[in-house]
């Protein structure tokens, strides 16, 4: 489980087609403190350290199941050498939540179709996939490439969220451009109140 609060942003160094995907991704996150087997989001996908390294700097070795790649945007060629990702480790019992409760397992892919400048923040304009959007409510919770975010307004499958320029530096939003293929995973509860509803 994690929480949606970023803290490094990652790097693709390589990647290679073995059956499944493995990629290595570059970190500042201190490797003698990372254990193999051990989770950790990277854009939003929870995905399983397989090998670890320092040199040319910290790295983790990751494999990516051919499911994951179809699900995420990682099949819309979204990763390649050198592009930066969001990472999270894992929730560990103590911690603070100062996101909300994220799986890291995405469950469609939006798309930014509009954004603009408010003061210092950016309101981005997203669109869900129709299956996904009635999980998606003003004021409510979601998770975009990993990161912990609050919808603002919701108009059929376009919703908005804002930025503001903590969030821009912290993760890799502050590079975000219109057509990005995004990572959605909706809110936990909004599923459950959703087929409570359907099914109750």
């Amino acid at each position: 489980m994690f929480t949606g609060i970023i803290t490094d942003i990652g790097k693709v160094l390589e990647l290679e087609q073995r059956g499944d995907m493995r990629a290595r991704i570059g970190t500042t996150y201190d490797i003698a403190g990372i254990d193999i087997g051990a989770s950790i989001a990277c854009d939003g996908v929870c995905l399983t350290v397989i090998a670890l390294g320092t040199e040319p700097q910290n790295w983790f070795d990751v494999e990516v199941s051919a499911e994951t790649v179809n699900l995420t945007n990682i099949g819309r060629n979204a990763w390649h050498v050198g592009r930066p990702l969001n990472l999270e480790r894992a929730l560990k019992v103590g911690d603070e939540l100062g996101g909300h409760i994220v799986s890291g397992h995405v469950d469609g892919v939006a798309e930014v179709v509009a954004m603009h400048d408010e003061g210092d923040s950016t309101r981005v304009t997203l669109r869900a996939p129709d299956d996904l959007a009635r999980f998606i409510a003003p004021k409510g919770s979601v998770a975009l490439n990993g990161t912990s975010l609050t919808v603002n307004e919701v108009a059929g499958t376009d919703f908005g969220i804002n930025f503001i320029p903590h969030t821009k530096v912290a993760t890799t939003w502050g590079d975000v451009r219109v057509g990005d293929a995004v990572n959605l995973e909706i809110d936990t509860m909004a599923r459950y109140v959703a087929r409570l509803r359907d099914y109750g």
